[in-house]
This record gives structure tokens, C-alpha cells and sequence, in this order.
């Protein structure tokens, strides 16, 4: 890789590693795009809209259609620019690369989990991309028999996607669901004869979810309408002649549905909903030709969910006055009688209900008490309580569940910012705890090398903003560190933090990890969310700037060494703070970013737009479209100064179209007014998630961290 000392041209390419040694903090000069070719100009072909009297012009809205050869050179005119100024630490990246996949234990196996007589466990083998599911009949030391190996199917394909395996109620059966477009949407299903081990020709394409009956003959899945949205509900009898009969259609616009079942296998459960708003409907799974039915009706601004339990249902409960969900026993007879409702977990407002799950003698609740994840183990017939916690500052856990209904145990998983995947096995009758694997980081891993954090910055409104830190151990706060800080804050997702083998390729040269846990996630609670989405969007933006302007102001770094990173709704997020505050950021990764927000949200045909009106506002209206002007990063790009920009997208992405970082970066292009890079770059065979192999995935993230450290100037070593 080339460093770009004072004075040097840039063809002397790889002697430059001399020009600074790896222990210094000082920045090399960076050479600036006009070292480099000409990028790619798109052609603006003016298109002009208006909307509530007000008028845009968008140059480049013709980048939208993907069948188009004109769009499609253009996008390989931006791969070749960006490989091409990227050549030169074509080395490093090849470094970075192998240093990340040599953190990853390639021969390595999941905990096992018996089902109805077989442990069920997937592994991976040297040098192979995917996952191979496996069991053994009885006993962990029978014979192994691999039931779908990931590499098969994935083989002669650029993309592979498995989104669900699921096995009959008498284990002979595998239905999994698949796709080879990278796509995290149409899927197709196939069904596999485990005692032939042959697919069978019961194939259904286009699906979202499915799941199985307890008659190992039928089988529910949701097919998507043209916007790609969950939306009708189908009964598929194997080896059936008739046509699949549809059982349910949502005909609003605004819901989408699920389906499962309930760990007692005594019912299929659907359910519909919207972001604010859901419905759950039952059908015995001993009635498989029986008619689903509405356990409560939709109610607008209320949203439940049921665990069936055969003495009571359990129902968790969230409206405007309980925001963080409560918990009600319901009888199983007269229950939608209100007065037959027991409140067994009342409302918090400062611990929200994350999720619950029933068996024979216990109900578990996964909570989130001031941001931090705790599980709660309720015994049902006394009413005690156990809880689960954890020791330090900053971490994810969660519940693993198991599928039997009648265990005593329960798995969880425990990770942080600085310790691997934890499984661990927790007794409910007495609390003992059993670690059952912590995932193995090869190399020497040592966790205590490096020190976690929770920092609090202090929005412009007053509120406190938690931030989850990695650094190692004796950090000098001196400014001069650079920092990589990560962000998301939309539709409630809360960032967790979670071990990341990766980043430690940046935190071992010296970078502190952030993770801003803005507003518009619900990291505490959903009061948090409903603070950073609709016409309190901008919270998310001012949030994030404050944690960065507080890594600055408290010397964790300088502007001239702070990178930020977010990909999809986290890529809106970071072309609005880039809109807003360029000066404070030197690099910004934008993976699959959503910044053509008025344009996709005026666009029903599109995947997800109709069911996000919740989320952003509908533009359709003045006053939404009003606020979305605000911070739409593409509508209020202007000439201004931007930092260093890596743009991703993928060709099939059903989620964020390819279109939305083609343009813009097309437009940022015609306006910046600085000298720094803009690249962008598009996989030209993959979706939302980009390239789906776990060791392509890599070089996808040693291609960025090599833009990372080449364009805030440290030494690629």
C-alpha cells in the first residue's frame, strides 16, 4: 500500500510504508481525488415533481431503473473508478483480510438441541463458506447424518441466502426456505425427504414465512404482494393435487403478517401488523382445515402478542399509556372478558418488555432495564420471580429458548464488546448456570486487554445519550486516537453491543469503537423510540452529533480522525449528520444507505414504503412532508465541504434500491466543494446484506477499513 508523504508522487506506490512507523499518532498527508482519475460523471436528465406547491428538480432520477444497460455501465463505471483508486492498498487489503478471517474458528460446531429423539446442530469446515446442518439420532456419539449442507445448495451461485430450516413433527421432513439473489425477500421452499434424501416436488416460490402443522402433511406460508409485503396466508398439503387454498388475506396496506406456532403445538398462530398496531389470530393445529380466529380485534395504537399455555394465555400488552408492555394471565375460557384479566407484570416505564416465553412451569421475560438486558424467570403457579443479570457496564444477551415445552432449562447467549459468544444453560428450578461453549477467537484473544465503556453525552434538548466504547488498555485521551462510531436509531431497534471479531483489525492500531445508542432505537425503552421517528426524527441526528462532539471535546479524538458508519436506516443517519455537521467527521461509510427518502416514501410500489408511513410520515401529507424535507440527505445535499464518502449498495437489494446511493453520490458529486473522495461502490450480485459467504463477506469489510485508514492518513501496517 502506498502512504502519501509531502513531496512524493504517487507512483512510488509501496515504498511509502517508511514514511511513518506504526507507533506514532501523527496523520500522513492524504492525496486528495485529483491524484487519482476522473470519477464518473452521471448525466443529469432532469425530472421535475411538485408536491404541496413546492417543486423539485432530480437530475438523476432516471438511475432508478435497474433494467436499463445506461444505469447498469454506469454502475460498473463506479466499481472500476473505486477499484482502481483503491488498487494501491490492494496489499493491505489483503492483510486486513487474512487477519480477520484468522480470527474465525474455521472447523466449528453449535450447541446441540434434542428434538423428538435427534440433537440438531449445524458446524462449519475449513475453507467452506456456509453452515452444514446435522444430527444424530439418540445420542451425541451416534453416527452423524448431515441433513442440508449450505455449500451444496450454494454452489455455481455468486449469492446464497438460507432463511429458515424447519423439521416435521415426526423428524422425517426438512422444509427450509432459500434464495440465490442475495435478497432478503422471495424465497422459495423446498422440502426434503430426510429418508431419501431427495427434495421432494412440492416447491413453492415467492414466499416470506412458513411453518409447520403437527400432521407432517401441512404446511402454512405467506406469500408478498407487489410491494413486497407479507400479505396473504396459504395451506399447502404435501402431495396434494388441488390448488393451495388461501385462508387469510390483509387488506391493509399498513400490516403485514407472521406466522408460527405455539410451543405447546396446540395452535398455528398469524398474526398481523403495523409498527404501531397488530391483531393475532388462533387455529388448533388439531383442525388443520378449521378457520383461524381473531383472538382480540385490532384496536389503533395497540399491540399485543399471546403465549398459549394449556391452563391460561399470556398476553403482553402495549398502548400509548403503556409504552414498555405489560403482561396479563388470561383464562383460556371467557377470556376476552376484561375482567377476567390478571395483571402479573405491570408496567415500568423504565424497563421495557422485550419478549416472553412460555413452558409447562415457567414464563420468561426478557427485559431492558436502563439499556441493559436482563432475563426474568417467573414461576406460574407461586408467582416468583428469579432474575438473570450481568456484571458489566455494556453487553447484549438474550433469550435462546428451547423447543421442548415441558423443560426446566432454558439457553441464553452473552456477548459484549470485548468477550465472544457466550452459550450458557440456565435451571430454573434451582438458578444454577452452566457454560455450555464461548465461541473461540484464535490468535490469542485476550478480552482483558481491552477496556468497556458506557459514556453519556448530552443532546441540545438536555437528554442524556448512552454510548457503548472499546479501546485498549492505557488509551493516552489525548485527541489524537482515531475513532470508528457506528450508529442506527430507527424503527426501535436497539444497537446493542456485541462482540465483533472484525473491528478489532481498527481497535488493535489504535481506534476506539463507538456505538451511539441514539434516539429512534428503544435502547431505553420504547418511550426512546417514539422520541426519534416521525416529526421527532431529527433527535436521532442531534443525538449522534452530540456523542461525537463529546469523543471530541473529551480528547478520545479530533475531527481530523473521526469516522463514522451506518448502513441502511443507519446510512440516513449518516447523510443527514454529514448534511448537517461535515466538518466534525473525516470518513463516512455509508453501507446500503436510505437517503432518497421523499422520493421512495412517495413511491407505494416500492418494498416496505406504505408500511413506513408509521415510521417517517406519509409525504402525501404536508405536514410529513414538511418535517421529511428537513433531513432528507439527498434533497438537502448543497456545495459545501463533505468529508471522505464509501458508498455500498447491492443490485438486489429489495430493501434499500441500489438507486438510492447511485444518486447520491451522482449528485454529491456535482456539488461538494471539497477535495476528498467520494467512492461508490455496488455488488452487482447480492442484496441488502451484500455478499453472503462468510469469508466474502470479509473482504467486503477489509475493502472499507482499508478506505478507513488510507484516508484519515494512518500507516497501513
Amino acid at each position: 500500500m502506498k502512504l502519501f508523504c509531502v513531496a512524493l508522487s504517487l507512483s512510488l506506490g509501496a515504498a511509502l510504508f517508511s514514511c511513518t512507523s506504526s507507533s506514532t499518532k501523527e496523520l500522513n498527508p492524504v492525496a486528495n481525488q485529483d491524484a487519482y482519475p476522473k470519477p464518473p460523471i452521471a448525466p443529469k436528465k432532469p425530472q421535475s415533481f411538485t408536491e404541496h406547491g413546492y417543486q423539485r428538480v432530480d437530475d438523476f432520477f432516471w438511475l432508478k431503473d435497474k433494467k436499463n444497460p445506461e444505469v447498469i455501465q454506469y454502475l460498473k463505471a463506479e466499481n472500476a473508478y473505486a477499484d482502481t483508486v483503491m488498487a494501491p492498498t490492494k496489499p493491505f487489503q489483503e492483510k486486513l483480510y487474512k487477519e480477520m478471517r484468522s480470527r474465525i474458528k474455521e472447523d466449528d460446531q453449535s450447541v446441540p438441541v434434542f428434538i423428538n429423539g435427534y440433537y440438531y446442530y449445524s458446524r462449519t469446515e475449513t475453507g467452506k463458506q456456509y453452515a452444514i446442518n446435522c444430527r444424530k439420532k439418540g445420542s451425541l456419539s451416534a453416527a452423524e447424518e448431515v441433513t442440508l449442507d449450505g455449500n451444496v445448495l450454494a454452489e455455481g451461485h455468486e449469492a446464497f441466502i438460507l432463511a429458515g430450516i424447519q423439521m416435521s413433527e415426526d423428524q422425517n421432513l426438512l422444509a427450509f426456505q432459500s434464495n440465490t439473489t442475495g435478497s432478503y425477500a422471495e424465497f422459495t421452499l423446498k422440502i426434503k425427504d430426510l429418508r431419501t434424501g431427495q427434495i421432494m416436488p412440492d416447491e413453492i416460490e415467492d414466499i416470506s414465512g412458513f411453518v409447520w402443522g403437527t400432521d407432517n402433511k401441512t404446511i402454512y406460508y405467506l406469500r408478498y404482494d407487489e410491494a413486497l409485503r407479507p400479505y396473504r396466508l396459504y395451506r399447502h398439503t404435501l402431495g396434494s393435487k388441488t390448488k393451495d387454498v388461501l385462508l387469510y388475506e390483509e387488506k391493509d396496506a399498513l400490516f403485514t403478517l407472521g406466522v408460527g406456532r405455539s410451543k405447546s403445538k396446540e395452535f398455528i398462530i398469524l398474526s398481523s401488523g403495523s409498527y404501531t398496531t397488530s391483531e393475532v389470530q388462533l387455529l388448533p393445529t388439531s383442525q388443520p382445515e378449521g378457520k383461524f380466529e381473531v383472538f382480540m380485534p385490532r384496536q389503533k395504537d395497540v399491540m399485543y402478542g399471546v403465549d398459549v399455555h394449556p391452563q391460561h394465555f399470556y398476553l403482553t400488552y402495549k398502548d400509548k399509556q403503556n409504552l414498555n408492555q405489560k403482561i396479563y394471565e388470561l383464562p383460556r375460557k371467557d377470556y376476552t372478558d376484561r375482567k377476567n384479566w390478571k395483571e402479573i407484570v405491570p408496567h415500568d416505564p423504565k424497563v421495557k418488555i422485550e419478549d416472553t416465553d412460555v413452558y409447562e412451569n415457567y414464563l420468561v421475560i426478557e427485559v431492558r432495564n436502563e439499556g441493559l438486558l436482563e432475563m426474568r424467570i417467573r414461576e406460574l403457579t407461586s408467582g416468583a420471580t428469579k432474575s438473570i443479570q450481568f456484571p458489566e457496564p455494556v453487553y447484549s444477551a438474550f433469550s435462546m429458548g428451547l423447543p421442548d415445552f415441558k423443560s426446566t432449562k432454558i439457553r441464553y447467549g452473552y456477548t459484549s464488546l470485548n468477550r465472544p459468544m457466550s452459550t450458557f444453560e440456565y435451571d430454573m428450578t434451582n438458578g444454577a448456570t452452566t457454560k455450555l461453549k464461548e465461541k473461540e477467537v484464535p490468535g490469542g484473544f485476550d478480552a482483558e486487554a481491552y477496556e468497556v465503556k458506557r459514556l453519556w453525552a448530552t443532546a441540545p434538548d438536555g437528554v442524556k445519550v448512552p454510548m457503548a466504547v472499546v479501546h485498549k488498555k492505557g488509551l493516552e485521551l489525548d485527541g489524537k486516537n482515531p475513532v470508528l462510531m457506528t450508529g442506527y436509531g430507527s424503527y426501535g431497534y436497539s444497537s446493542d453491543a456485541y462482540f465483533d471479531s472484525d473491528v478489532f483489525s481498527l481497535v488493535d492500531r489504535g481506534f476506539v469503537y463507538a456505538i451511539a445508542q441514539i434516539r429512534g432505537g428503544s435502547d431505553l425503552g420504547e418511550q426512546w423510540y417514539e422520541d426519534g421517528k416521525l416529526q421527532k426524527k431529527m433527535n436521532s441526528f442531534t443525538d449522534f452529533i452530540a456523542c461525537a462532539e463529546y469523543l471530541i471535546r473529551e480528547k478520545y479524538t479530533a475531527s481530523d480522525r473521526f469516522v463514522i458508519q451506518g448502513g441502511s436506516a443507519g446510512g440516513l443517519l449518516m447523510g443527514a449528520v454529514v448534511n448537517l455537521r461535515p466538518e466534525l467527521f473525516r470518513v463516512v461509510i455509508a453501507e446500503v444507505p436510505f437517503v432518497d427518502v421523499i422520493n421512495t416514501m412517495l413511491d407505494t410500489s416500492l418494498p416496505l414504503t406504505t408500511q413506513e408511513y408509521e415510521q417517517w410520515g406519509n409525504p402525501t401529507v404536508k405536514a410529513d412532508y414538511d418535517y421529511i424535507r428537513q433531513y432528507s440527505p439527498y434533497d438537502n445535499l448543497k456545495a459545501q465541504a463533505y468529508p471522505n464518502i464509501l458508498a455500498t449498495g447491492g443490485l438486489n437489494d429489495s430493501q434499500v434500491g441500489f438507486h438510492e446511493p447511485a444518486k447520491w453520490v451522482a449528485k454529491l458529486r456535482t456539488l461538494k466543494t471539497d477535495q476528498n473522495l467520494t467512492l461508490l461502490k455496488i455488488n452487482m450480485g447480492s442484496g441488502h446484506g451484500g455478499a453472503t459467504g462468510r469469508f466474502d463477506y470479509l473482504k467486503e469489510v477489509a475493502f472499507q477499513y482499508a478506505f478507513i485508514l488510507d484516508r484519515i492518513g494512518w500507516p497501513l501496517q
